[in-house]
């Protein structure tokens, strides 16, 4: 059997015999010679046969050779196969300077001959036939990049000493809020939530005097929107530190992970992301750009703009408009909002003796928020006073409360929406086309 070699390495072996696996792109069947495009999870590769064709006079001809020149013909788009023959290098094939000669062909799995998807397909379409659409060597890329991505992150808290937590997704009751919440049936006649988000346990964390700690992993939000940007389950990268002064420094170590990883998406897909999604990746200057929400609301309306929301808070439209005036401004594509009012944010969050307003930010990044981050109130008495302003009854939080009568640190953390920044980082218009399988109201296959 011989050793199967990645597309990827085909430039850097030496001609002679070689072993490819992948699936077929394209087939030209041409009278004196059969291209077949093969396709592998690294790259694509040219391969070649020079056609035998049956003899209209009948003479003798290579009976294998007809075989393989008619099975070439026959294969269909997508089928799965093994290419034994001989490596050539020739900087006349544009496709990476090689070709492989076929000397045998192995069929693993023939696909069927008209596939259910194309180019032009409707983006509900291509949902559908989801494992067919991430064939093409654009969406491969997605995922490498959302690789790297949360590659470098890790790395970056992990140098820091954070430690890396799983919290539970069934949840006795909510996480932030009794709405956007998506009920499951439990054992002996109870209900169980699906998390909304690992807050609670974020700051158990801290509670517990584990100092530093990170999570990536599934929330579920019972939101019917049908935004481009919004998902009833998503991916949340998540951290929260202990003996903070302010929601700075959760803000400072966040830029300084963004800045980590993207340096990170840049150094090691720059070149493909500009081929295949025409996207100059910006590694971000630090520190980001820091703009109070009342200051935000003013230079929003000079620039022509009613934000029509009267709880305070900017619209997407708005988010928009400041974006705009930072870009311009600062030459910057993030931005933090920062001095919320205490009506537009959790309880949790921690309130400016002086001011009034909560110790949170908003991050925005193209244009989008992608950021809750905030200090959180550590003191219980104060926690308890502040869910009862939200309407929130503290006996129905006794288990999250229980967390802060034992002590706990000044602490503070973010969420931060994995495929939003991927989304926004490769220029793409709607989270769907960055998640692997994307859950919302009306899709729950494949």
């Amino acid at each position: 059997m011989s050793e199967r070699v990645l597309v990827k390495q085909l430039q850097a072996r030496e001609d002679g015999p070689v072993s490819v696996s992948g699936w077929v792109e394209t087939v030209r069947d041409q009278k004196k010679v059969q291209f077949v495009i093969l396709r592998d999870e690294s790259g694509a590769v040219q391969l070649v046969n020079p056609a035998t064709r049956p003899d209209p006079d009948g003479a003798e001809q290579d009976v294998a050779a007809l075989a393989l020149t008619d099975t070439i013909s026959n294969l269909a788009t997508g089928t799965f196969l093994t290419v034994t023959g001989e490596l050539k290098h020739d900087e006349r094939v544009k496709l990476g300077g090689v070709e492989i000669r076929i000397g045998a062909l192995d069929i693993a799995a023939a696909a069927l001959p008209e596939t259910p998807i194309a180019a032009d397909s409707s983006l509900d379409k291509r949902m559908d036939w989801r494992f067919l659409d991430l064939r093409q060597r654009r969406n491969n890329l997605v995922f490498r990049v959302q690789t790297t991505l949360e590659h470098a992150m890790r790395t970056y808290w992990i140098e820091r000493d954070y430690i890396e937590i799983h919290s539970p997704k069934l949840m006795a009751s909510a996480s932030e809020s009794n709405a956007e919440l998506f009920e499951v049936p439990y054992f002996e006649e109870k209900t169980a939530y699906l998390a909304q988000s690992p807050q609670f346990f974020k700051q158990m964390a801290q509670s517990a005097g584990f100092g530093k700690i990170f999570e990536i992993g599934d929330v579920y939000r019972a939101d019917p929107s049908f935004t481009s940007r919004h998902a009833t389950e998503f991916t949340s990268i998540d951290a929260e530190i202990s003996w903070i002064d302010s929601h700075e420094d959760v803000a400072a170590m966040q830029e300084e992970l963004l800045q980590t990883a993207i340096q990170a998406v840049k150094d090691k897909h720059g070149d493909e992301i500009a081929e295949l999604f025409d996207i100059d990746v910006v590694v971000p200057a630090l520190p980001f750009p820091r703009i109070p929400l009342a200051e935000a609301r003013e230079i929003v309306k000079a620039r022509g703009y009613e934000i029509p929301r009267t709880d305070g808070d900017l619209d997407p439209e708005g988010e928009r408009q400041i974006s705009a005036h930072v870009r311009e401004t600062y030459g910057h594509e993030f931005v933090f909002i920062t001095d919320y009012h205490p009506e537009i944010r959790a309880f949790y969050h921690m309130r400016d003796p002086e001011t009034g307003l909560t110790k949170s930010y908003d991050l925005l990044y193209k244009g989008v928020e992608i950021t809750t981050g905030a200090q959180r109130e550590h003191r219980v008495d104060v926690l308890e006073a502040q869910a009862r302003e939200k309407g929130l009854d503290p006996e129905h939080l006794g288990f999250y409360l229980d967390f802060f009568r034992y002590g706990a640190p000044p602490h503070g953390g973010f969420g931060m929406g994995l495929a939003r920044v991927l989304m926004l980082l490769l220029g793409e218009s709607s989270i769907r086309e960055v998640t692997y399988l994307f859950r919302g109201p009306t899709r729950l296959a494949p």
